[in-house]
């Protein structure tokens, strides 16, 4: 097929993408397809080959047959340009414009997952009602977070409910007015990748070891900042409880195509659902590829499902009458 790659876009992930989308390029090509790579500048121009890219309803996308929207962030994986792709008529990896949204914004995710009675950390929205004392009862330290926002950027560990969390709450309220507050977690950071549409595969989980205080930006990205250990050292059976978890969180969100599901396996034996991702880093050393890569499912195989995927529901939601 020829599918159209996007990457950068114009979030602080920029970079981040730009990477995602050259790996995916070649692990398409690789597997025989046909690859446009189409880039989004952080003023939100599109370009392809140094040409500019105008997008016209049912104008399809340079004759591509697919999109593989390799963006991270807001504009990307929230569901902006999802919701694009579907004006243009064109099937596109990975979930639709609901899902992305909810997945993206930390705040609906884990008031969903609530509802579901799925576990997770205990949370307060900023500046609700109460928040203050709710943050007083979740201990120390505590986690903010711009609500909005991926790859840890603008997150502060604080230890208390004083003046530091009032100065970390006002430095995540840079990137994002939404702000989440969270209980800190003791357990391992585990993480699963997941691939599929209503029959969704959950590769082996593996623990992510920060060479670090904690897992930030930097040592996301830098060489040499985290190691991956697959499977993660949790026991049978809190691997079990990951995998479960992880199709659970997928199938209550409504996502499609692939996602990395986020925990922390305590050393009490429970698992704590963290988040999910409906675009997470793609290159060949991500954490999402590297899972796959340990469950037997190689680069270039893992880029060709997840076209065929996306052709497949673009294919059904178009049998629908609306």
């Amino acid at each position: 097929m020829r599918v159209a790659v996007l990457s950068g876009g114009r979030s602080s992930e920029h970079d981040v993408s730009l990477r995602s989308g050259e790996a995916v390029a070649r692990g398409l090509e690789e597997a025989g397809h046909e690859s446009l790579r189409v880039t989004i500048s952080r003023q939100g121009a599109w370009s392809c080959g140094g040409a500019e890219v105008t997008l016209t309803p049912r104008g399809g996308l340079l004759g591509a047959e697919a999109a593989f929207p390799a963006l991270h962030g807001p504009f990307g994986e929230d569901g902006s340009v999802q919701g694009l792709l579907e004006w243009l008529e064109l099937a596109y990896v990975g979930s639709d414009v609901l899902s992305s949204a909810i997945c993206m914004d930390k705040l609906t995710l884990k008031r969903l997952f609530a509802q579901a009675e799925i576990p997770q950390v205990a949370f307060v929205a900023a500046g609700e009602p109460g928040w203050r004392e709710r943050c007083e009862s979740m201990g120390s330290p505590l986690w903010v977070k711009p609500s909005r926002l991926g790859s840890s950027v603008g997150i502060s560990r604080v230890e208390g409910a004083g003046g530091e969390l009032d100065a970390a709450v006002e430095l995540a309220r840079r990137h994002d007015p939404r702000v989440i507050v969270e209980a800190h977690a003791p357990g391992r950071e585990v993480e699963c990748s997941l691939l599929g549409n209503e029959r969704v595969e959950a590769s082996m989980p593996g623990e992510v070891v920060a060479n670090g205080d904690w897992y930030d930006y930097e040592t996301k990205y830098r060489d040499g900042g985290m190691n991956l250990v697959v499977p993660a050292p949790i026991g049978d059976e809190q691997l079990d409880r990951v995998r479960d978890l992880a199709t659970r969180a997928f199938d209550l969100a409504g996502c499609a195509g692939l996602a990395r599901c986020d925990f922390f396996a305590d050393p009490d034996g429970t698992v704590l659902v963290n988040e999910i991702n409906t675009m997470p880093g793609f290159t060949q050393t991500s954490v999402y590829a590297k899972l796959w890569e340990a469950s037997g499912v190689q680069y270039p195989a893992l880029c060709d499902r997840l076209v065929t995927l996306a052709v497949e529901r673009h294919a059904k939601a178009r049998s629908y009458e609306f």
